[in-house]
C-alpha cells in the first residue's frame, strides 16, 4: 500500500461498530512487534522468513505477511488495515474476518508468484491479505464514504469510487511491471490478487447468508 496515494481516515461505517475491533487491533500489534524484531537482522529475517518465487516454501507464504520492507510499508499496510479492517470483522465475525485475511494473504502472493515464478527477490508485507480485506469491504460497503486525503486535498469519496481508484491504479503499475516498462519494489500483482479474492469471497459469503435466510 502506497501511503501517498490515497491516505484514508475515516468511513462512514464506523457508525454501525457495536464490538472492539480485537483482531485487527492484533494483527496491528503484531506487525508492529515483528517488525521491531527483524530490524536486529533485517537481512536474514527477510531472506529467511520472506516468499521467495524461485525458492517456493509455503511456510513462508504465511510467515511473510508478517514482514516489512520499512516504516513507511509498514504504516501505510497498518493505517488500511485499521480504517477498514474493523467493519468487515464485524460484518464477518473474528474467526471468519481471521481465514479471509490469511487465505486473500496466501492468494495473493501465489498471484505474485505467477507472474514472475524464478525472482530471488522476497515477497515481504501484509499487503495482499489487506487487499483481500479491501475487495469484502467493497462487497459490503459499497455506497459508504471514505474520509481520503488526495495529495494536500481532503475529500469524501464513496467505497465504490475509491476502492475502484485504487484498484485501477494497482493494475496500469502491475501491467507496466508486467511488459517490463519499468522495475518495481512494489508487488502490484499481489495488492490485485488480494483484492480480487477478497471480492470473490465476500459475494459467496453473501449469497450463503441470502440462502440461509430463505430456508428459514
Amino acid at each position: 500500500m502506497k501511503a501517498q496515494l490515497f491516505l484514508p481516515f475515516y468511513d462512514t461505517a464506523d457508525r454501525f461498530l457495536r464490538k472492539i475491533p480485537v483482531i485487527t487491533i492484533t494483527l496491528v500489534f503484531l506487525n508492529v512487534i515483528i517488525f521491531l524484531i527483524s530490524l536486529f537482522d533485517f537481512e536474514k529475517i527477510i531472506m529467511t522468513f520472506g516468499f521467495i518465487p524461485a525458492k517456493f516454501d509455503l511456510v513462508t507464504l504465511f510467515t511473510s505477511m508478517f514482514l516489512h520492507g520499512g516504516v513507511d510499508h509498514l504504516f501505510g499496510n497498518m493505517w488500511y488495515l485499521l480504517v477498514f479492517g474493523d467493519n468487515v470483522e464485524e460484518k464477518l465475525g473474528r474467526i471468519s474476518f481471521l481465514w479471509l485475511y490469511f487465505t486473500s494473504g496466501i492468494c495473493a502472493a501465489f498471484i505474485q508468484y505467477i507472474t514472475d515464478p524464478f525472482s530471488e527477490i522476497p515477497i515481504i508485507g501484509a499487503s495482499g491479505a489487506i487487499s483481500g480485506i479491501l475487495g469484502a469491504y467493497l462487497v459490503f460497503f459499497p455506497r459508504e464514504k471514505v474520509l481520503v486525503r488526495i495529495g494536500f486535498n481532503f475529500i469524501y469519496l464513496p467505497t465504490y469510487v475509491m476502492l475502484s481508484c485504487w484498484f485501477l491504479i494497482q493494475f496500469i503499475f502491475g501491467a507496466i511491471s508486467l511488459l517490463g516498462f519499468m522495475g518495481s519494489n512494489i508487488a502490484f500483482w499481489a495488492h490485485i490478487g488480494g483484492f480480487i479474492f477478497g471480492i470473490l469471497a465476500a459475494f459467496l459469503i453473501n449469497s450463503r447468508s441470502k440462502s440461509k435466510r430463505r430456508k428459514l
